[in-house]
């Protein structure tokens, strides 16, 4: 119980200052200075969530599946990148502007190209959200792997150790911090390329939803959603913390 109360106290303020905004965002829309059709009131954007409840669940489970699977691949894909341009100088500076490049390129105006490419079904959001989540992964691994205390490196060289062992007991360890704050970044870039992948060509999903409701002129519908894609964001993000605290349970010892 002692251990919970610091921690609820530290996110009272953040807490009070999300109340204060909705408040001030309620009277602002109850003294008619904004008008509804543009700025709906939270209470109606609370019921517009409720009365759609059954269908954003049905195109969030759909969104959140295209997120999952794009961070995974892009998870495998920018650790085999890190792990070899960490080992080969030479396929560092081959792929390491490659890499930059590919950040470069807006999101929303490679979406019509892979939708062209691959069609309307889950393939063109996957390589999208593969796109924008491996370059966290990639750069804070590799950002990791290089914190390695050379001392140990050193150390182990001396006593027979294989480049093998000292990645497994060394570096991987000494990159667990990088990439986790990595993973949060990605986490919530995955549901966001999600979501502007399907804008663009889809069947159902979030971002579909909000074609929809956006084209019948339904901004109580259309702040739901977009509320409804924050929470799912902050929900993974969280995840991700419970994750990190199990795999690094000796961050958690003060």
């Amino acid at each position: 119980m002692k251990r919970k109360l610091p921690n609820i106290t530290s996110k009272l303020p953040s807490i009070l200052t999300i109340c204060l905004i909705l408040v001030i965002w309620q009277g602002v829309s109850m003294a008619g200075i904004i008008p509804s059709f543009m700025l709906p009131a939270p209470v109606t954007v609370g019921k517009a969530f409720i009365g759609d409840f059954p269908l954003l669940m049905e195109h969030t489970k759909v969104t959140v599946l295209e997120a999952f699977l794009g961070l995974g691949a892009g998870i495998v894909i920018g650790f085999f990148c890190a792990v070899l341009m960490d080992h080969f100088d030479s396929v560092y500076k081959a792929l390491y502007p490659i890499i930059v490049i590919t950040q470069t390129i807006p999101t929303v105006a490679i979406a019509p190209l892979l939708v062209l490419w691959l069609g309307y079904e889950m393939a063109p959001k996957i390589v999208l959200i593969i796109l924008v989540t491996f370059f966290p992964i990639t750069i804070g691994l590799l950002e990791g792997f290089r914190s390695a205390d050379p001392d140990t490196i050193r150390l182990l060289r001396s006593m027979g150790a294989t480049r093998t062992q000292i990645f497994f007991h060394i570096k991987l360890p000494s990159s667990m911090n990088q990439f986790f704050s990595s993973l949060r970044i990605s986490v919530s870039y995955s549901i966001v390329g999600a979501v502007i992948s399907e804008w663009l060509g889809g069947f159902s999903g979030l971002g579909v939803y909000m074609t929809r409701v956006k084209s019948a002129f339904a901004f109580d519908r259309m702040f739901a959603v977009i509320f409804l894609i924050s929470a799912v964001s902050l929900v993974l993000m969280w995840l991700v913390e419970i994750l990190q605290k199990k795999c690094m349970p000796w961050e958690n010892v003060k």
